[in-house]
């Protein structure tokens, strides 16, 4: 049983742990090496994900106590990062996180939910009815990246 609650500051180890592994494990078919590793070291800003933790709408998914995927909302309507561990991809956890998050986009009330999704992830949302509003490259560290500005009405 999935369980849903806000992340803590003590949930920060869990949640870099969770970011950087899922990063290097399951983007090896999108990426190179360099861009995982640029990517992953995201993991390594402890004060981003802090002022993440504190400032905006920042959830995770436990199954028994250990965190399983979290994610996390800027600007009330904006999915800034949705991680799901490689142990519970196909599990039902990211579609719970992205229900939960498309809920309360709309009871910030908006009406459109929008997401940056990675190439990697572009399935999982397309799957979830968003289009594309666009495909652009984003520069992360000085490396580039493809990415989707993706979108769902709620």
């Amino acid at each position: 049983m999935i369980q849903i609650r806000q992340a803590t500051l003590e949930d920060l180890p869990e949640i870099t742990a969770i970011f950087r592994d899922t990063i290097r494990n399951i983007s090896s078919k999108f990426y190179s090496e360099k861009q995982i590793e640029t990517w992953a070291s995201g993991a390594d800003d402890s004060d981003l994900w802090k002022e993440r933790i504190e400032n905006v709408y920042f959830i995770v998914a436990e199954v028994k106590d250990v965190i399983v995927g979290f994610s996390y909302l800027k600007d009330g309507y904006y999915l800034d990062g949705l991680y799901v561990s490689k142990t519970y991809l196909r599990r039902t956890v990211g579609s719970k996180l992205l229900r939960i998050m498309e809920s309360r986009v709309s009871i910030n009330g908006f009406e459109v939910i929008k997401v940056d999704s990675s190439t990697n992830a572009f399935d999982f949302f397309d799957s979830h009815y968003y289009d594309v509003e666009k495909k652009y490259k984003r520069n992360y560290k000085g490396v580039a990246f493809e990415n989707y500005l993706m979108s769902r009405t709620l």
